[in-house]
Order: structure tokens, then sequence, then C-alpha cells
């Protein structure tokens, strides 16, 4: 199968390069797939600075080795569309996958450069070739005040005729269930996926106790900091968190957001000399690991939220527990995915330094916290991630060439109010989200040696056969009418 992804990719310094590259990764390992990434051209970041203030440089940027990346590309130009069209017609792939937030190819000050970028998809379609969305948030559970857009009233007329634009996609795929809730309520949407965020790794890595509170407790913020993830409130409750638990260090990690440069930096400015907090800038994936595995919990400091986060799977990945601000999304995404977080009120220093410190003096709280994350983390590896995604895009490859009349023949119709069709729906998963949404500890659980344990070990090793052979692949009556 030929795919080509459409994203932003190392070392380009903008929003879900990260994420593509992990995709990207897990692609390029089956042995089946032929890939290209059509990526972002490289350019001077000046949002991007590391621990001295230092931004990345264009010619400081070397690609990364085993990809075949074509830049063709440029952000915020009008020329985008035309580009990305003609490389995609001279490569003739299979299957076009596009890695998206709505800003991915303009910033709001070129909103026309932006819309135009999120046109290809449908244009792609017109093509004949397979298209297909991950499309990271959507703007109606967007803050737009706190993200920082002006003329809120025409960007979100401007944001529903791009969502109506990209859901002529052939399939798209949100990772909160209730971003699909919205796009099927509000657009009448029949192609849109339930999909997993997923970790960055093949195989977690269990959480290393004795490598937390020894002899600092590290507190992690880490993300692309200056418009709804802010720094001021934890900053102003660390001081809080200092009294009662006095070896506590905050890090804070990570790149300015593209529209704020400058902005970590003036906050490091405003505290002067503190040896207890250090600014460590943009993190280089290498250096990712070891930040995690030291600390001892992982906050977000949101004012709001623009789909499922990165660093809370980066911290189940670690096995780290986390506190975050008590936002919707987040909330479902505890749910959706069966994550350990204990949540504050949003804004509030007070409840935020209070969660910090109750799981920072208990080291029963945090071994619980730290091991449930590290248990979800073991059910939502990026391997199995993409290998849903594939099947995905096998199923309709086959019904492309066989017929849907043939294939489908005697499955029932789909209804829209069975269950929501996820990608990874032939994979057994866990979720418990009365665990999840507000953390106490495990309230119950399947005893190991349990009838309905084993039966669950049965249909996972089942699952995991039949994941070994696509050419036995059969597609689940739920998901049959979904192309």
């Amino acid at each position: 199968m030929k795919i080509c992804l459409v994203a932003t990719f190392p070392p380009s310094g903008r929003q879900l390069n990260e994420y593509a590259f992990h995709i990207a990764r897990e692609l390029q390992r089956d042995p089946r797939i032929s890939l290209t990434i059509l990526a972002d051209e490289l350019s001077d970041y000046e949002f991007a600075t590391d621990e001295n203030g230092e931004f990345l440089r264009a010619e400081e940027q070397t690609e990364l080795p085993g990809f075949d990346v074509v830049r063709c590309w440029k952000f915020n130009s009008l020329g985008t569309p035309v580009r990305l069209l003609n490389a995609i017609r001279k490569l003739k792939p299979d299957v076009v996958w596009f890695n998206l937030v709505f800003s991915s190819f303009a910033t709001p000050d070129y909103p026309v450069a932006a819309f135009a970028g999120l046109c290809v998809p449908a244009l792609t379609r017109l093509l004949g070739c397979y298209t297909h969305i991950t499309l990271h948030h959507i703007i109606e559970h967007v803050d737009f005040a706190g993200a920082g857009v002006r003329q809120e009233r025409m960007f979100r007329l401007g944001s529903d005729l791009a969502t109506r634009t990209l859901l002529k996609a052939n399939s798209v795929s949100v990772l909160l269930s209730g971003y699909r809730r919205t796009l099927v309520e509000k657009y009448s949407a029949e192609n849109v996926l339930l999909g997993t965020h997923g970790t960055f790794t093949r195989c977690p890595t269990p959480p290393q106790f004795s490598k937390r509170g020894n002899p600092e407790h590290l507190i992690l913020a880490i993300g692309h900091w200056g418009t709804y993830k802010r720094l001021e409130i934890l900053i102003e409750a660390f001081p809080d968190v200092l009294k009662k638990v006095p070896n506590a260090k905050l890090i804070i990690a990570g790149a300015n957001h593209h529209t704020k440069p400058g902005y970590w930096e003036s906050i490091r400015e405003s505290l002067g000399a503190n040896s207890r907090v250090e600014f460590r800038g943009y993190v280089a994936e290498e250096a990712i690991p070891d930040l995690f595995r030291m600390s001892s919990v992982v906050v977000m400091p949101y004012d709001s939220a623009t789909g499922s986060s990165g660093p809370a799977h980066q911290a189940c990945e670690y096995g780290v527990p986390i506190v975050c601000a008590d936002i919707a999304d987040f909330r479902d995404m505890a749910a959706d995915e069966d994550m350990a977080i204990s949540f504050y009120n949003v804004g509030d220093s007070v409840d935020l330094a209070e969660k910090l410190v109750r799981i920072l003096q208990s080291p029963e709280q945090q071994r619980r916290m730290a091991e449930h994350n590290f248990s979800s983390a073991v059910q939502m590896t990026m391997p199995s991630v993409v290998r849903n995604y594939l099947r995905w895009f096998e199923l309709n490859r086959r019904k492309k060439a066989v017929g849907s009349s043939i294939l489908f023949e005697g499955l029932r119709p789909f209804s829209w109010s069975s269950p929501s069709p996820r990608i990874d729906a032939l994979t057994p998963r866990r979720n418990s989200p009365e665990n999840a949404v507000g953390y106490k500890g495990r309230q119950s659980g399947v005893p190991s040696n349990s009838r309905e344990a084993q039966e669950q070990r049965r249909q996972s090793s089942e699952s995991i056969k039949s994941e070994r052979d696509v050419e036995r692949f059969s597609p689940p009556t739920q998901l049959a009418d979904e192309f």
C-alpha cells in the first residue's frame, strides 16, 4: 500500500510534528507500506527557543535519516494547495493521510491561506485518492479568546465552512468522543470515526520510583506555551507547594506557541533568580524519556483545551501521575482512555497547590496513579493505533476492489444510535470512567484468575492472532457502511 502522509514533520518546530514522526516511524516498520511524507518547508522558528533563549534556525536543521520526505508546502502560503496537489498527482498514492489542526497551514493572521490549506483533503479526494484526516481538534470546542483569536464571529463562520470542507474527505477520525458527537449532531456527518491518540512508543516504560523524589520531587509542565496553555497559575501555586514539600522542584519545558514568541522567557524574567524553578525551553526528542522518568507528577495548567493532550499520553507512557485543569475535553479524555488524573478548578491556584501537595506527600497515591496510567498506556501503544488505521485503509481498498454489494452482503444497515464507530473497534479495550474522571484509586476490578479475566485474555489472544494476517480480515458489522 502506498501512503502519503501530509503533516508538519521534524525537524520542523510546528504543531503536531512530533505526532507525525511517531506515526511515520510505525508506518516505516511495515514492509507492506511505501511511505512518502509531504511536509512543510523548514524555516527559522523564533517561537521555539532552547534554555538559553536561542531559537531554531533553518541552517541548523537536518532531515531525519530513513524517511522519504518531500517538503512541498510552505506555512502561511496561498500556494500550498497547488504544490501539494501537484506532489500527490505525481506520486499516485493509494491513501493520502492528513494529520491536522485548523492552524496546520497558517496562523489566524493568514485566514485565507489557512482555509486554502484545509481545502486540500477535499481536492485530493477529487483526484481519486482515498483521503483520511486525523483531526486533533474541532473549532466548536475551542475557546477563541483563550487562543488569542480576534474577530471571533468572523472566524467561527469561516471555521464552520472549513469544517464542512474537511468532512468532504472519505473519512475523518477525531480523538475525543465529544468531538464526534458534535460533528454528527451539528453537521450530520456520516464519515466520522472515534480514534485513539495513543502513546509514542512500541513498549511503554514501567514507572521507575527509585528515580523520583530522590532527592527532589520534580513537577513537570511541558507544552507549547502562551495561548490557552498558561504558566501564571502554576507559578502562583508553586510557593504554596514548596511550603509543604520543600524538596519540590518545578521544571517548565517546551517551546512557545507559534503565535506567542517570547512568552515563557518573559515568565522566567519575572521570577528572577529562583533555584527551585527551571526552564528547559524546546526539548529534543531524545531528551524526553529521562525528563518524564524522573518526574513525580505532570501538571497541565491550561485555561482551555483544543483536543486530546500529548503530554498526558506521555505521562501514561512513563507511568507518571497527572494533575490537570478541570476542562470538559480532559474529562472526556480521562474517561475514554482510562487515565488517572487529579483535576483542579480552572484558574484556582490554591486548589492546584493542594492537588499537587496531596500527591507528593503520598507515596501510596503516587504509586497507584503511576501504575494505573502505565496500565492504560499498554492498551494504546502507537503500533496498535497505526495498525488499526491500516486495517481501515485495507477495508476501503478491498471494498473498492470487490464491490460493496458483494463484500457487505447480509450485513445489517449501520445505525447512528449504535455505539460510536472506532478505528480500533477490533481491539479489546479497557475503559473504566468511574476510575478515570476523578481518580480515587481503583473502585473495582476483575481478579486475574476469574472466569471473566480468562475470557478477556482469550479474546485478546485471538485479536492479536487475527492482526497478523490482514488477508483474513473480516470487517465488523458496526463499521460496514462507513465508506
